[in-house]
């Protein structure tokens, strides 16, 4: 489920239809936004979401294998 394309409610729904990605956070994402999607995510908002949807949000690899959050990590702004 993309958030960056169909928003947060559109991909809440599509965990439930059998999705198991959320997506990820965006860093230097000019396509979508050039074109106007104005849809904005933290890991933060992410996760939150993914809770509100009822799932327990993973932090995963490339490989798909569990992985924990760095600690210390600072949430970034990213303005397009």
């Amino acid at each position: 489920a993309s958030w960056l394309t169909v928003g947060k409610a559109t991909a809440q729904i599509c965990l439930h239809a059998g999705a198991n990605d959320f997506g990820s956070i965006m860093i230097e994402e000019n396509v979508v936004s050039a074109a106007g999607a104005p849809h904005r995510f933290t890991y933060k908002t992410i996760q939150d979401a993914i809770k509100e949807a009822g799932f327990e949000p993973q932090l995963r690899n490339q490989q798909y294998e569990d992985r924990k959050l760095p600690e210390h990590i600072e949430e970034q702004v990213i303005n397009y």
